[in-house]
């Protein structure tokens, strides 16, 4: 079936969805957009609700900051900890599942750290650390940053300032290209690899470790604190999201014949 035809079927399987009014505000990580997930699910959710999408694509760091400023109606992100300080400290409504990825460390194919077939992440940055062999980290606060410092403190060990780590402040696919460019190794999400990789110098040299799983959750950004939100938008986004049009639409994108994100309904 092609994607043209599934997004077809789902618009007409969304008719009880009720039409809105005006704009979202959505904040999102980097990767869904960078991944080309957002390309497909927005125009079937506007097709539904009648609602006109914005898209802020941050680092979770920075969405987390947009929704405490009231700059967002809704979030989607991936940092389980600092998503639940928000909703405690008031900012955020409730956190709600839709679907997990998982990370992976990538590396130039010469692979001079020897890390191939490893399972645990941890132990890959140790033997990058021993080599000291170049490390791009993204360096902005986003949920894979977050993911590669807990795993440098897992490893017991503090690169800041090594003349081979380079924090370089980027997206993940700008960070993706940089480590290609310079045969470096990076920390990144399965979906925007897989979306870049045919363009990438690069290959997975770890993964399936359990540390690496990505939880994708979307969050209403709460009204009470800012009286501007668009509340009503917000809820039908989180609502379409779970609904099981969305998580077919979610489990059934692909790039190259793999799927890029694990709908939340597939692991219920």
């Amino acid at each position: 079936m092609t994607q043209r035809l599934i997004v077809t079927l789902v618009v007409c399987l969304l008719s009880s969805f009720a039409a809105g009014e005006g704009q979202l505000r959505l904040t999102s990580t980097t990767s869904t957009q960078d991944s080309g997930l957002l390309d497909i699910l927005l125009p079937v959710f506007e097709q539904a609700t009648g609602y006109r999408t914005k898209v802020f694509a941050v680092g979770t760091g920075a969405a987390l900051r947009m929704g405490r400023k009231g700059q967002a109606d809704v979030l989607l992100v991936h940092a389980p900890e600092a998503e639940q300080q928000f909703v405690e400290e008031g900012h955020g409504l409730a956190r709600h599942l839709i679907m997990h990825n998982d990370s992976v460390v990538v590396g130039p194919p010469s692979d001079p750290a020897a890390l191939s077939g490893l399972d645990d992440s941890a132990q890959a940055l140790r033997r990058i650390w021993d080599q000291q062999a170049l490390f791009i980290s993204r360096g902005d606060d986003s949920g894979t940053h977050r993911k590669e410092l807990k795993l440098w403190t897992a490893a017991h060990l503090d690169p800041y300032g090594a003349p081979w780590y380079r924090e370089l402040g980027f997206n993940m696919a700008d960070a993706l290209r940089a480590a290609s460019k310079q045969s470096a190794y990076t920390v990144t999400d399965r979906g925007t690899w897989l979306a870049l990789r045919q363009e990438l110098n690069l290959k997975i040299v770890v993964q399936g470790d359990p540390l690496m799983k990505n939880l994708y959750t979307a969050i209403g950004v709460n009204p009470e604190r800012h009286p501007d939100i668009n509340a009503a938008a917000g809820s039908a986004f989180i609502d379409w999201l779970r609904s099981p049009a969305a998580q077919r639409l979610i489990g059934n994108y692909r790039k190259h014949g793999e799927v890029l994100f694990v709908p939340r309904l597939a692991a219920e």
